[in-house]
């Protein structure tokens, strides 16, 4: 690939009602741009992984699933793999076995960053269609190191939280409806980059490396976060705020990363799930605590003993479950007060 400093390094990313807008985007390229393009959405782990060949019908550029360890090509369009963050590291594409980033893998603010460490002005970043906010740290690393911004139109978009966090959190250069994506970056690609602006900083290092697997811990956590009295849902670690870090963010020392927005929504599931699993719980213990008592009263008592060991069994689960629900309770207060 050219070292030339011009935009050749498009990143894209989107989650639920993106499909629709790539297929539409990847139409609008031409054979000879100038550029490379990876594409991260939130994939299934299990995924059979349709999305190239869809794409590939409608465009003119060739469009893979990335491999990891693969050089980088201009005029070929990449795609992340299953359960695998898409990270540019140098002329190579990596793939990142690091924690999960907004309850995801692959997660679209690792490559962002990664664009942003190894290519800094020469990126050109894209966040479409989406629920929550994954892409919008990353797309502030892009246009911290000199890269170029864009976010599909927010009232165009399926799902409009993810257009709306990037442009809550970044002043981004660019805000245009599907139908004017693939023209948009085809008139970018190929541009002059201009200057970069100096060296990236070590929080952004530090942050890739998490994504392609390396081991955080405490001691190098405490460099780019602050501890707080809030719990990773994934490890039940602490979680430590990200400091000036746009839109607010958290990790653990494992490396799990929330945004608050993710982080509050992953509570509410939980909250949900384990309402659901307490009523389930109290109505059997109310079961067996009878089937003992009619035990007992017809003279089964070997049937009744049975049955009372299962209700002491029972009453360990409800209390461990709600002491599980006080948890999620404090988790949730907490977030909320921060995000406020």
């Amino acid at each position: 690939m050219s070292s030339s400093a011009t935009k050749d390094i498009i990143a894209i990313g989107g989650s639920a009602g993106s499909g629709v807008v790539l297929k539409t985007l990847v139409a609008d390229l031409p054979a000879d741009l100038p550029a490379s393009v990876f594409v991260s959405t939130h994939i299934p782990a299990n995924s059979p992984g349709y999305l190239p060949e869809i794409l590939s019908a409608r465009s003119k550029l060739p469009v893979t699933q990335a491999i990891d360890g693969q050089l980088i090509e201009r005029g070929h369009i990449y795609l992340a793999a299953p359960d695998r963050h898409l990270l540019l590291m140098g002329e190579t594409i990596k793939f990142g076995a690091g924690p999960r980033e907004n309850m995801v893998r692959p997660s679209i603010d690792p490559m962002f960053r990664s664009a942003a460490l190894s290519f800094g002005p020469r990126v050109v970043g894209l966040v479409l269609s989406g629920m929550l906010n994954d892409g919008a740290a990353g797309l502030h690393a892009i246009k911290s190191n000199g890269g170029t911004t864009a976010v599909q139109h927010p009232l165009d978009a399926e799902a409009d939280q993810m257009p709306l966090a990037a442009l809550e959190a970044v002043e981004v250069d660019h805000v245009a409806p599907a139908a004017d994506l693939g023209k948009l970056l085809a008139g970018i690609a190929g541009s002059d980059a201009g200057p970069a602006r100096g060296p990236p900083s070590a929080g952004l290092r530090l942050e890739v490396e998490i994504a392609a697997g390396a081991r955080l811990g405490s001691a190098e956590l405490r460099k780019i976060a602050s501890p707080t009295a809030l719990t990773c849902p994934d490890c039940h670690g602490v979680l430590s705020e990200v400091r000036g870090s746009q839109p607010l963010r958290f990790r653990c020392q494992i490396g799990h990363a929330y945004t608050a927005d993710a982080l509050v929504a992953h509570i509410d599931e939980l909250d949900a799930a384990i309402r659901i699993a307490m009523r389930v719980m109290e109505e059997r213990l109310t079961l067996v605590e009878r089937m003992a008592r009619d035990a007992r009263d017809t003279g089964r008592t070997a049937v009744a003993e049975l049955y009372e060991a299962r209700a002491v069994e029972y009453k360990q689960y409800s209390e461990t479950l709600r002491q599980a629900a006080l948890t999620s309770l404090r988790l949730g207060r907490a977030s909320r007060f921060q995000d406020s």
